[in-house]
């Protein structure tokens, strides 16, 4: 195994770059604006001149260089092939990833995976399960994302949609139309997005019931305050979202049956308020084999997709 290895996780509006030895230890971290205009079309140069000149002023040869891991926002085929058009990256995708990087970089080893699926692979390489051989990351953000290990792999699928956890169906009833075009997902009242949107509606739909957030510009994390701070309709919003919530999770453990459930993104800084219903709910709907499996806040935060991205070069396998 060589000296060095970079992670990349690419995002709409920045790239998140470390340097890495291959040990896993996180020299340097930086990031690299993401220009989406032609349809991306300087996404992948911009990324391999960042890296290019890093080398140069660390001194580092490519012969001391692994290779290049990056997590991107869309399914991934043979841990190369964007197969679709990735919407928040201005129309960038649909080709092979991997070997265009390395082309730009002299051919210098790239992998490439889910970004979701990159970063449940970080945690369980140096984060919150580390240790752990299956682990199932949920990223509560402005969506829900997912990723799945199972016995040291990363499920990606047949189509590069293994983890789509956001897009469980959890509503058949829902008439509001998800970002993916279906409606009653997940990611639809347990995202920041979605808890804001269904406290609005418990707000419409009681109008004489007092709550701290009526008549106020909210965002998901006023929610779970006021109802850390008693507020009786948020607690009521809060405790619906972990419901929905534990729900998807027994759905998933009876089919992955994981060590532990890790929790991430924005909204999981909502501590005990969100967790321990969580937790309550879960048990209510899982499998009895499957009841106490763990669930726990992940541990790297907004560094995980560097750190799965890295893993992905010196063994994807934990």
């Amino acid at each position: 195994m060589k000296e060095y290895a970079f992670g990349i996780d690419l995002g709409g509006t920045t790239a998140k770059v470390g340097l890495f030895t291959t040990s896993g230890a996180l020299l340097e971290k930086w990031e690299v604006p993401t220009d989406t205009a032609n349809k991306g079309e300087k996404i992948l140069p911009n990324l391999a001149a960042a890296i290019q000149d890093k080398m140069a002023q660390a001194g580092i040869k490519p012969e001391q260089v692994e290779g290049v891991g990056i997590g991107v926002p869309g399914p991934v085929q043979e841990a190369s092939i964007v197969p679709i058009v990735c919407a928040n990256l201005g129309g960038w995708g649909q080709q092979n990833v991997a070997a265009q990087l390395s082309g730009l970089l002299d051919g210098l080893k790239v992998m490439v995976g889910n970004d979701a699926n990159v970063a449940a692979l970080g945690e369980i390489w140096m984060g919150t399960a580390k240790g752990c051989r299956s682990a199932v990351m949920v990223t509560l953000g402005t969506g829900v994302g997912g990723g799945v290990i199972v016995n040291g792999q990363v499920i990606d699928g047949a189509h590069g949609a293994g983890g789509e956890i956001g897009h469980i169906t959890v509503n058949r009833t829902e008439t509001a139309t998800c970002g993916c075009g279906k409606r009653g997902c997940l990611e639809q009242y347990s995202s920041a997005t979605g808890v804001v949107r269904c406290m609005k509606k418990l707000l419409e739909e009681n109008p004489d019931t007092p709550c701290v957030l009526r008549d106020t510009d909210f965002a998901a994390k006023d929610v779970f305050d006021a109802a850390r701070e008693g507020d009786a309709l948020a607690a009521r919003e809060v405790d619906e979202m972990a419901d929905t919530l534990g729900l998807a999770l027994s759905i998933i453990a009876e089919t992955t049956d994981p060590e532990i459930f890790l929790v991430g993104g924005g909204v999981a800084r909502a501590g005990d308020v969100l967790f321990n219903p969580l937790i309550a709910h879960y048990k209510e709907y899982a499998f009895r084999s499957c009841r106490e499996t763990p669930i726990k806040q992940a541990s790297l935060g907004n560094d995980a997709g560097i750190y799965g991205a890295v893993r992905l070069i010196v063994g994807a396998e934990v």
